[in-house]
């Protein structure tokens, strides 16, 4: 057989080489594809809109890059070598510029949008090449199945890696830059086992830029990553990590820290006092001899500070998904000042798990529950506001229990709040509504819950810096402009609390 335009010298080595980049092909285009769902998500909320959008997006790039493939009548080898060296630099660059890009522009869906189509198109534009390249060497039937198992099977690998151990261990800016290597190192292989790689001396060279741009991001990711958070959160990082769960960051300037979640402000030490004693003291002192008491979330230990204020209290029990969380604010002799030790208690005795999973496994009975979970930007923390959920939460009640939701602000999103409260009522619980000022946050709702009727508060411990008996009874009365309105109920298949959070936090914010 006739090799097209004596482009393989040793056809075996080059053909084994070219159909492996398909694997590589794959599994690349899907990282990248994961990597921008996966920042949409962070950055943006709203998990589901998102990947649906990039996944359609990509989808549809991938199209049109086939399409376009017809117009390469010529130099198939040379365009396939060029376009993975742009897809190197693209798609290995992707996750640190969107990164960097996120405070910096106006809109950064337009960005983020364009990213993906156009790694999109340059891998949809790849597989037909590779497979006109191939045509000579192969049978027809073997060369369709041969491509499509190393492109499939490099599919199941991206999606494997991707949360299972790029993720947690490497994060996603350097995962980015790893898999640009990937491309390139491809590149630069099938330009060295060509005979007329020496025509190709300038595709080299770029190549060979591309890969050390790309090993240089990948060493300083940690900076990069750093550099951008400096921007969007405007204070000095003192602490910064990702977990497998979250980004945890901790920035400090004068005497005020603060603590973030996936780019979302959780507490400020200059405030935070507001917010958890009116999530704790409005239940505990509702409750007669409070003994034994769950907290589901608050790995920063704040509300357990509160909760161990009560003399009576016997137990507490701390669960919490993410367990570099709740070692942190154990170790960090500063974050440990701040919660006063609380989670050093011998009364505190901290879970690591999913709280969904837990509380269905959970056989115990407890007198108060604080629930203190991050706000529902996405269906994964969704599912921990619906009804199913508090089912559960119910089943876990001593008779005449009590427990606190924070529910976002009923004023940006009173729709949001109160469907919190009708999910509540769903699952069989009494409900009432109570609303405080936490500077940091504004107008802040929770929701008080309990398998009976919802008393009057009793005596207050001493020493609280913002709730008296004055501001817990005023703090139950609703201006109209946060009202309650029909809600519908948030179910697991059906998380209306995601989809109206996200359209009423998306006006505020404009």
């Amino acid at each position: 057989m006739t090799e097209q335009q004596g482009s393989f010298t040793r056809p075996s080595r080059t053909g084994a080489l070219l159909l492996a980049s398909a694997f590589v092909v794959a599994t690349c285009g899907l990282i990248y594809e994961l990597l921008a769902g996966t920042l949409a998500s962070y950055l943006l909320g709203d998990s589901v809109t998102q990947f649906s959008i990039i996944i359609g997006i990509y989808l549809f790039a991938m199209g049109m890059g086939s399409w376009c493939s017809r117009y390469v009548r010529k130099n198939e080898l040379v365009t396939f070598v060029r376009v993975e060296v742009l897809i190197a630099a693209i798609g290995g660059c992707s996750a640190a510029l969107l990164f960097l890009l996120f405070d910096r522009v106006q809109d950064f869906r337009l960005p983020l949008y364009g990213l993906v189509l156009a790694i999109g198109f340059l891998v949809g534009l790849e597989i037909p090449l590779l497979m006109r390249i191939l045509k000579d060497r192969l049978e027809f039937s073997d060369l369709v199945s041969k491509v499509l198992t190393f492109d499939y099977v490099g599919a199941l690998a991206a999606s494997l890696l991707f949360p299972l151990l790029l993720v947690p261990h490497l994060g996603l800016i350097r995962t980015g830059f790893l898999f640009g290597l990937f491309n390139v190192g491809v590149a630069i292989a099938v330009i060295l086992m060509l005979p007329q790689r020496r025509r190709m001396t300038i595709e080299l060279l770029v190549a060979i830029l591309v890969a050390i741009v790309l090993a240089a991001g990948f060493v300083a990711s940690e900076k990069i990553e750093r550099t951008a958070e400096v921007a969007a959160y405007g204070d000095p990082i003192i602490y910064a990590d990702a977990t497998p769960y979250q980004r945890i960051v901790i920035t400090k300037r004068n005497e005020d820290l603060r603590l973030f979640l996936n780019g979302n402000l959780q507490f400020s030490s200059r405030d935070e006092y507001r917010y958890h004693e009116s999530l704790v003291h409005p239940v505990l002192s509702r409750v007669a001899s409070p003994r034994d008491v769950l907290v589901l979330g608050g790995g920063d230990g704040l509300a357990v500070r509160e909760i161990l204020k009560y003399p009576t209290v016997r137990s507490v029990t701390l669960v919490d998904l993410d367990p570099a969380m709740t070692a942190l604010f154990r170790k960090s002799s500063m974050l440990v000042t701040l919660n006063h030790g609380s989670l050093l208690s011998p009364k505190v005795h901290v879970v690591t798990a999913d709280a969904f999973s837990w509380l269905r496994a959970n056989q115990r009975k407890f007198d108060a529950v604080l629930v203190d979970f991050p706000d529902p930007t996405n269906f994964a923390i969704g599912k921990l506001y619906t009804v199913s959920f508090y089912r559960e939460l119910a089943r876990a009640l001593n008779p005449g229990a009590m427990l606190s939701v924070q529910s976002t602000s009923p004023l940006v999103a009173p729709k949001a709040y109160w469907t919190v409260a009708t999910t509540l009522e769903a699952a069989g619980l009494t409900t009432r509504g109570y609303h405080v000022y936490v500077p940091s946050f504004g107008e802040w709702g929770f929701v008080l819950a309990s398998n009976g009727p919802i008393g009057a508060p009793g005596a207050l411990p001493a020493g609280l810096r913002f709730l008296t008996p004055r501001v817990d009874t005023l703090a139950f009365f609703f201006p109209p402009d946060m009202a309650r309105r029909p809600t519908p109920v948030n179910r697991l298949d059906n998380q209306a609390l995601v989809r109206e959070f996200d359209a009423e936090w998306s006006v505020f914010e404009g």
